[in-house]
């Protein structure tokens, strides 16, 4: 009788560490994910940031022509898919522009912007 309280004991110390165990490694496990899930949502937004920049240099700096509607509706797509305010403020500073000049300096500005958003780790 004694024999088996001592077994049944051990059992039970053994399941109590066990649960223990994995219960700090589930914690651990959601905290890496996290840190994870993180870092693909900035690097995906880094993406987002590169391609509206190639765009934005292919279709407007290096246009020999007035760029086209099309183009301009995808640059437009393009910067609201970054859901970023200050980027907004900046292309519409852009593209209101008047003068050759602040059209230059607003362009100046929002490469900046860009290249700062991406952040390098």
């Amino acid at each position: 009788m004694q024999k088996q309280k001592i077994i049944l004991i051990t059992i039970i110390f053994i399941l109590v560490a066990g649960n223990i165990f994995f219960g700090v490694s589930y914690f651990f496990a959601q905290k890496d994910i996290k840190t994870t899930e993180q870092q693909l949502k900035n690097q995906q937004n880094n993406i987002k940031i590169i391609n509206f920049t190639k765009l934005f240099i292919e279709k407007v700096l290096k246009a020999e022509k007035e760029v086209s509607f099309e183009d301009r509706l995808k640059l437009e797509n393009a910067v609201r898919d970054l859901n970023d305010d200050e980027v907004l403020r900046q292309w519409e500073k852009f593209i209101e522009s008047e003068a050759e000049i602040e059209a230059q300096n607003a362009v100046k500005d929002l490469l900046a912007l860009l290249v700062k958003k991406i952040p390098i780790n």
